[in-house]
């Protein structure tokens, strides 16, 4: 393919010029690199020569990424856009920045992932405002015109706000509960007030008899007020709307939009669904919500950003609860269990991809992008600013939001007296930081990464910070457990360009393999962590046989230990591992493991009815790990009758202790000692003995 790289120096603001066109054309492995002073003015000619015959184009510029969309909107060729200029060429290091610029550019040349499966929205614009009657009346009258406007109004103080004319549906109530998503919301209440908007018509009546002035033109009962002369119920009559001893009070119905402006969110989710807002009292923030709601009527789709493999989950067996990591990590309450496995919401999803980070076996993974597809992109990086004489490469992991815009702000400030991006510093953009796990840093850090860094500002939810975080303190204390010197993992939270600088520029270089890895990042989580983890061995500076993992962290790695007092051999582990770590032995009573495949679920431990299993998160790096070794044995007890082994002694002993005193069993203990074949034989021939003749 033929890839041609637009750079510009951005009126020599940055060091680049001819000199630098031919590193960069070594460093990319080809000949179609120009460097311009002003390509986004004067010299918009070569950028269009360039486009007339290329496969692919990637210019180094994102701020002008409408113009040179517009001006190549007649050309098939695909525009890659990368920002070099706040991310690299405006630093006070820039003189250092070739090879950062050099692996920037290299990744955005590669080729487009394949697009992933989407999630469908159709929103008929069916809104619900809920409120006080002052702001919910207000913006009902405003919004509709544009929008089906229904009001659930949750106090009668309207202030200068009237029911007048019924241009939309009102109704009042209380205990609200909100379930659903864009197109498809759910709300239910209670009707608390003796009014009932639905029935009422507003005539007046009760406000003019009530005598504590208790009814304003809301229409609702301030029951503060309200002395129970019920001269309202007289004066309403026929028409029924006003009850004080109303018993069906349950009310529910289906929105496609909401506007939720209690003082607190009704739904306190740290993201929540797609068609809710929650803007509180502020007026700006009401007005952007507004805004973001009159756009969303139609048909809208949304990458589905996860893939779920039922049969690697380890949530559950036999209604006992294992790992529940994804559960408890996502902050939309869009997974949810579901027998022995989860059921995701794809609709409720937000794409933070924190539930495929804690997600010990892989059974949930990213798919935007997928795991193979940010691997290439991560060894692209590292091996171009490797080959462009980079040293010590750090990978900044931020949002494509609020962290990008840090950065920006970062690179800009260098032009007074900020200092910028290190040169060492490679940013790399996400659709969430905390979509990215053990198994990608491990990798990183085999091709060559000295440190990974995540990048976290308000926008993201306390149990994503947490998540991260316990993923770092165990990928760290394998990087230190095998002599790896330094400090690799960093979580850097940061609202400011000067905590973000102070953090960057504090990181200090961490070990590295000699020798940088050659694998490719495979599908599966753990299937990457075996090739990292084997090549980190391989080159480590201590060769440590195992290391101890941080307890309640999540590790994905350990040993089970047996009390071998208390084992019975019953095998209900082997049953529950979903992993098949545990195993039995098919000729001998023995309970067998594999270290390599345990995955530190805690099904065996729960399941176990003699309370025999201790797990020991740790991880393990001999052969020892891949070899199924005996945990318990016992011996066996054989058939009295046919001499077959069917269970084992210990196991026998305690079924006959238990069941001795057992009427139903007290007298014919011996057919228990018979395999299931010899007992159906013993209880044939007792029926044909006792049978009269």
């Amino acid at each position: 393919m033929s890839t041609q790289f637009k750079i510009c120096s951005c009126n020599k603001t940055m060091p680049l010029d001819a000199g630098s066109a031919i590193e960069l054309k070594q460093f990319l492995g080809t000949e179609a690199v120009t460097v311009s002073d002003a390509l986004c003015r004067r010299e918009t000619g070569v950028y269009l020569d360039a486009i007339k015959g290329a496969d692919d184009v990637v210019v180094g510029c994102s701020q002008e990424r409408a113009l040179f969309s517009e001006l190549a909107q007649h050309s098939v060729a695909p525009l890659r856009f990368v920002n070099i200029r706040e991310t690299a060429g405006w630093s006070k290091q820039s003189n250092l920045a070739l090879p950062k610029m050099a692996a920037l550019l290299a990744a955005a040349a590669l080729p487009d992932p394949e697009p992933v499966p989407t999630v469908s929205y159709r929103s008929g614009g069916n809104l619900l405002i809920i409120g006080g009657a002052q702001q919910a009346l207000a913006w009902a009258k405003r919004l509709a015109t544009q929008l089906d406007v229904n009001v659930l109004l949750t106090d009668g103080v309207s202030g200068n706000e009237r029911l007048n004319a019924r241009s939309f549906p009102v109704f009042s109530g209380a205990q609200i509960a909100i379930s659903g998503y864009l197109g498809a919301f759910k709300v239910k209440w209670q009707q608390a007030n003796p009014i009932d908007l639905e029935s009422c018509t507003r005539c007046n009546a009760c406000i003019e008899v009530c005598p504590e002035s208790a009814i304003d033109f809301s229409y609702q009962i301030d029951l503060n007020k309200c002395s129970n002369h019920l001269d309202c119920v007289k004066a309403c009559g026929a028409i029924g709307a006003i009850d004080f001893n109303r018993t069906q009070i349950a009310r529910s119905s289906e929105f496609d939009l909401i506007l939720d402006l209690s003082a607190q969110p009704l739904l306190r989710m740290s993201q929540s669904p797609q068609g809710y807002f929650a803007p509180g009292k502020d007026l700006d923030e009401q007005f952007d919500a507004v805004l973001r709601m009159t756009q969303m009527v139609g048909e809208f789709e949304k990458p589905k950003f996860f893939t779920y493999k039922e049969k690697l989950c380890a949530h559950s067996r036999s209604a006992k609860t294992g790992c529940n990591a994804c559960i408890d990590v996502c902050s939309t309450a869009a997974i949810s269990s579901k027998g022995d496995k989860v059921l995701v919401d794809p609709n409720l999803c937000a794409g933070c991809g924190a539930c495929t980070t804690v997600c010990p076996t892989g059974a949930m993974s990213y798919a935007y992008l997928r795991p193979v597809d940010q691997g290439l992109r991560l060894k692209t990086l590292l091996s171009t600013y490797a080959k462009a004489g980079g040293k010590a490469p750090a990978l900044l992991f931020h949002s494509k939001q609020q962290g990008a815009e840090l950065l920006l702000q970062t690179g800009q400030n260098a032009a007074k007296k900020g200092r910028g991006l290190p040169a060492h510093v490679i940013p790399v953009d996400l659709h969430h930081t905390a979509s990215l796990g053990i198994d990608l840093w491990m990798a990183a850090i085999a091709f060559g990464a000295s440190n990974i860094a995540v990048l976290m500002t308000d926008e993201e939810a306390q149990e994503y910070r947490q998540a991260v975080q316990n993923q770092m303190e165990v990928a760290q204390t394998i990087l230190t457990g095998l002599g790896y010197v330094g400090q690799h993992f960093h979580l850097i939270q940061a609202e400011s360009v000067a905590q973000l600088d102070q953090a960057l520029f504090g990181m200090q270089q961490a070990q590295t393999p000699a020798v940088t890895a050659l694998f490719n990042v495979a599908a599966e989580k753990r299937g990457t962590l075996d090739f990292a983890l084997e090549h980190l061995y391989k080159h480590a500076p201590v060769k440590a046989e195992e290391i101890a993992l941080p307890k309640g962290k999540g590790a994905m790695y350990g040993e089970v230990k047996i009390n071998k007092d208390a084992c019975t051999l019953c095998m209900s582990c082997v049953g529950a591992c979903p992993s098949s770590a545990l195993m039995d032995n098919a000729n001998a009573p023995q309970l067998r493991f594999i270290e390599r495949n345990c995955v530190q679920c805690g099904l065996c431990e729960k399941t176990c009815p003699e309370n025999a299993i201790q797990l020991l998160p740790r991880l393990l790096l001999t052969d020892v790990a891949s070899e199924a070794r005996v945990l318990n044995e016992a011996q066996a007890f054989h058939c009295i009758k046919c001499q077959t082994p069917f269970a084992t002694a210990k196991m026998m002993e305690t079924m006959l202790l238990k069941l001795a005193g057992h009427g139903a069993f007290s007298g014919n203990l011996d057919r228990l000692k018979m395999c299931s074949d010899c007992r159906v034989i013993d209880m044939m021939q007792t029926k044909e003995l006792s049978r009269p003749h």
